[in-house]
């Protein structure tokens, strides 16, 4: 009996028109209705689509090599021919005629598929998953891939002492110029990692270890130190936070003090009507805030301390402070308006929250403001209606406050 890959290679290669049949021996026009393919050999062959070839899958284990022993493992006829015949179809397409053509499982995949082309077409000798050697439907012989290792010899026979010559890899032009567009259109994939990976390796160790130093006797806090900004050595030294005086501003001298102390935000006009029926029409020009800091010692004793800081909103109040008021100034709050800045000691946007930290409030359904875009400022997002998220903005605005004043007056931590 004809082998059934050699006698579909050979009808393939001689470009004969494969026709199906029925299992009555009728001509059909469609391969899903057909029992058999007839192929145009001298004499014809009719092969039935179910035939297990020798083109074993990927899956199989080494160990199978028979197909009439373990058909499941091969590929049919019909999974073998539809692959020729869909050679030049798109992966999505192949997959989708090969189900329609009855073959929901057990056809040859889109990777599979352009090596199985090139042997059924004679561009290929050898394919690694065609194992078996076998004869023309002529009966001479003809190897289709190398024989299988055996560990045994002949009685007698001596066992070569050099191994056969390498086969030469021969580069396929076509393959190449494929391979040469799909690299082409390629997206390199990126993470948070790659991302930050340069070209070129830089090693820091020097500038870190120049400023190593520095950065260490900026957190300790010493005047002296090189580059660390100079301490005040005279007055109290209680920082200072400046806000604005514009009447539109959410953080005014009537509810600052409820807002940073007690970390609860009522609106200025309401904050006003109250201290009008309690008797005080005028806001104070200078108002202290206590803050109440706790700190864990290592063996686990907690203490609790007082910080005192002060809220002025105009340069006439700061000057109270004495000559060296600015020194003391760590935050200023900006409604996002250039004017409230003239009178100040920098009155460049820029400039002053250089010297200060610089806090923008507004509300949290505000779009962003395009004019503090460049000033160097942190949004403080106040809820309209939920009293309840107060805390965590207060505690935003005391967590930035002190790792600015930590950085840039460390002094002003200790008083």
């Amino acid at each position: 009996m004809s082998d059934a890959l050699l006698a579909l290679r050979d009808a393939i290669k001689s470009q004969s028109l494969i026709t199906y049949a029925t299992p009555t021996g009728t001509t059909e026009p469609t391969l899903l209705a057909a029992a058999s393919l007839v192929l145009p050999l001298s004499p014809p062959v009719t092969l039935a689509k179910s035939t297990p070839t020798r083109f074993r899958k990927s899956g199989a284990p080494p160990t199978s090599t028979d197909p009439t022993a373990t058909p499941n493992d091969f590929f049919t006829v019909e999974a073998v021919y539809l692959a020729w015949l869909l050679r030049e179809a798109p992966g999505a397409e192949y997959m989708k005629q090969a189900r329609e053509n009855g073959l929901a499982v057990g056809f040859v995949s889109v990777t599979e598929r352009k090596g199985l082309v090139d042997w059924l077409e004679g561009r290929a000798s050898e394919h690694q998953q065609i194992i078996v050697e076998s004869t023309t439907p002529t009966g001479s012989p003809a190897r289709v891939s190398a024989p299988l290792p055996t560990s045994t010899t002949r009685a007698g026979a001596v066992e070569p002492t050099t191994s056969p010559t390498k086969r030469r890899y021969v580069v396929d032009a076509a393959d190449a110029d494929a391979v040469k567009k799909i690299k082409a259109s390629e997206v390199e994939l990126r993470d948070r990692n790659t991302v930050l990976r340069g070209v070129k390796a830089n090693n820091f160790a020097a500038i870190r270890g120049v400023y190593t130093e520095k950065l260490k006797k900026l957190r300790d806090g010493k005047p002296g130190a090189a580059g660390a900004p100079q301490a005040p050595v005279a007055g109290n030294m209680y920082p200072i936070i400046m806000i604005s005086s514009s009447p539109t501003a959410l953080i005014t001298m009537h509810n600052v003090k409820r807002f940073l102390a007690e970390a609860v935000f009522e609106p200025s006009q309401d904050a006003r009507a109250r201290a009008a029926a309690e008797g005080n029409p005028r806001p104070e020009d200078l108002i202290a805030i206590y803050r109440t800091l706790t700190t864990i010692s290592p063996s686990g004793r907690e203490t609790s301390t007082q910080a005192r800081y002060f809220v002025v909103d105009s340069v006439e109040a700061l000057g109270k402070f004495g000559a060296d008021a600015w020194e003391r100034v760590v935050c200023v709050m900006t409604t996002g308006q250039a004017w409230q800045f003239r009178p100040y000691k920098w009155n460049e946007p820029r400039t002053l929250f250089h010297h200060v930290k610089g806090i923008y409030v507004s509300w949290a359904n505000e779009p962003p403001n395009k004019k503090i875009e460049d000033w160097n400022v942190t949004e403080l997002k106040i809820d309209p209606i939920r009293r309840h998220v107060d805390k965590s903005v207060v505690a935003q605005f005391w967590k930035l406050l002190d790792t600015w004043t930590m950085a840039n007056k460390p002094w002003l931590m200790k008083a």
